[in-house]
């Protein structure tokens, strides 16, 4: 791990051609025909994909996204041979808890913009300005900015290692993480490795270390409240149903990589179906559940970058690395949403759980979609710790 690090100011900036490029594209796109059975049922419905396609082509403005996502501070630095980006948004309450805001996939540092102002300057939002963060919000390795990737081994503990080190960098001796999806096995990481600088460890959207990993017993099954059997079976059907992607990115995903980093409609639907999938199930349409303009500049994000497989391979990394989470003392706080997995009991046999919040609405990406419920959890675990 390198010692000293040169942090440099980033701004975002796809050459005209790119976006030329992509239209062009989707405009030469070769579909499908589609398969017979109910939407959604075999993948994404062609008739869907090719709107959503048009609307990214024609009306979709990515300069406009662009000019958003370049009002926020925002820096690239290396640590341990890779280049990560990251914003950094300092509160204007001095004396603000610093917290570090992971994502996963098929997520981006994009995730946060709807909780960076109520987080980091809560009096211009209506909460109470004592309790305040400073943000600091990277890209995992491999992941837009923070790509190519530099090296083999870029697994949940290495990326740990690295962001600890940045905060370091940054002045930051005493922080709290939040993550979600593969940041809730970042962030826990980061605790177990630095327990005397994290607070506290924040997750959403928690698998791995939260879940049970094997069949449960029925005599196990019997004990468990309502609310624990429909997230037992939610991830029965996840396994039987919904992890395709799971084993095609956690075995090759330099293969995959080929499909959709020359297909912007494919790299389309390989993300979409997972809003689809993923959100609250009362939604019909993933835009129903988060703007689609929102969903398109976190697709755009992997297209411009071409991460597709970079970002992919983090799934392969954990799945050779025969890591094993150790207990953890450090205070830890969920956050269940409705379409989460997470169960209690479970997450209590590596985890110092303080805190646990189930709610009956929201899905996986709950900084998109319920962004209040997510701050509002984020501070009153964080209110409870020193």
């Amino acid at each position: 791990m390198t010692t000293e690090m040169t942090i440099r100011p980033f701004e975002i900036r796809v050459p005209e051609t790119a976006i030329t490029d992509l239209r062009t594209r989707l405009a030469n796109t070769r579909w499908p025909s589609q398969l017979p059975g109910e939407p959604w049922g075999r993948g994404v419905p062609v008739d869907y994909l090719k709107e959503l396609a048009a609307y990214w082509a024609g009306e979709f403005d990515w300069r406009d996204a662009e000019h958003h996502l370049n009002g926020y501070p925002q820096f690239v630095t290396e640590i341990d041979g890779q280049t990560f980006h990251f914003l950094h948004v300092r509160s204007p309450e001095a004396d603000a808890m610093p917290l570090v805001l992971l994502h996963g996939w098929p997520g981006s540092f994009i995730e946060f913009l709807d909780v960076i102002g109520p987080l980091a300057d809560p009096a211009r939002h209506g909460l109470d300005p004592k309790q305040a963060f400073h943000l600091v919000i990277p890209s995992l390795a491999g992941f837009g900015f923070s790509a190519p990737v530099s090296s083999p081994g870029w697994t949940s503990t290495r990326n740990a290692a690295a962001l600890i080190h940045l905060m370091d960098a940054l002045g930051y001796r005493r922080y709290g993480v939040q993550g979600g999806d593969y940041g809730a096995f970042v962030a826990p990481d980061m605790g177990r490795a630095a327990p005397d600088h994290v607070i506290g460890v924040h997750v959403n959207a928690a698998t791995f270390g939260f879940i049970p990993l094997g069949p449960v017993p029925d005599s196990d099954q019997q004990t468990m409240t309502p609310v624990e059997q429909q997230r037992l079976q939610r991830l029965q059907d996840f396994d039987t149903e919904m992890s395709g992607y799971f084993h095609q990115q956690s075995t090759r995903p330099q293969t995959l990589g080929y499909g959709l980093t020359d297909s912007p409609a494919g790299q389309l639907a390989w993300i979409v179906e997972k809003f689809k999938e993923w959100t609250d199930a009362e939604h019909e349409l993933p835009q129903h559940a988060v703007a689609k303009d929102r969903i398109l500049t976190n697709v755009s994000l992997y297209w411009f970058t071409e991460t597709a497989a970079s970002s992919a391979n983090l799934y392969y990394e954990s799945a050779h690395s025969r890591e094993w989470p150790q207990p953890s003392h450090v205070p830890t706080g969920v956050a269940a949403f409705a379409q989460d997995v997470a169960i209690r009991r479970f997450a209590e046999q590596n985890n110092n759980i303080v805190h646990w919040s189930d709610f009956d609405t929201g899905g996986h990406f709950a900084a998109l979609e319920t962004p209040d419920l997510l701050v509002n959890d984020i501070r009153q675990f964080f209110a409870g710790l020193d």
